[in-house]
């Protein structure tokens, strides 16, 4: 799998047609998150942890054709590799993770080792992100039964 710093991921979205997908949580998404990033979730907070969203490929799949380069991030690496992983075996053929995520890499005792997005001084967008929010990218799903309603 193939893995690229945030500034290689910008220079990336900057060619037209690769997109990038935050798999985060909807609220870590609307806190901040890289500009025209579209959220689908690979898990949703529970009590005791996270549990894995069963139509995190449907979604993506129904939205973003296979041959469509993409990357990959959340907030420091473990989901995105995780997504990452799961597009690939999908059928997804240029997908790159950004394993320092949006906030960066820390070490066993919290200290930061590697900057994520949001502190390489790079562009940060808040809110839903109107048609590329999780909500906007699952509104017609009571008609597919293998999407959330």
């Amino acid at each position: 799998m193939d893995e690229v710093t945030p500034h290689e991921a910008q220079v990336l979205l900057a060619n037209e047609g690769t997109i990038f997908i935050d798999v985060r949580s909807q609220p870590e998404f609307q806190a901040g998150h890289v500009p025209l990033a579209y959220n689908v979730p690979i898990a949703f907070a529970c009590e005791g942890g996270f549990e894995d969203n069963p139509v995190f490929i449907g979604v993506v799949e129904r939205h973003f054709s296979k041959r469509l380069p993409i990357v990959v991030g959340c907030k420091s690496g473990g989901r995105s590799g995780r997504a990452a992983l799961l597009l690939r075996e999908a059928g997804y053929t240029v997908v790159f993770d950004m394993p320092a995520g949006f906030e960066g890499k820390r070490d066993a005792f919290g200290s930061l080792v590697t900057k994520g997005w949001s502190r390489c001084d790079l562009p940060v967008e808040n809110g839903k992100g109107s048609d590329r929010s999780y909500e906007s990218l699952t509104l017609d799903c009571a008609h597919n039964p293998t999407l959330p309603a």
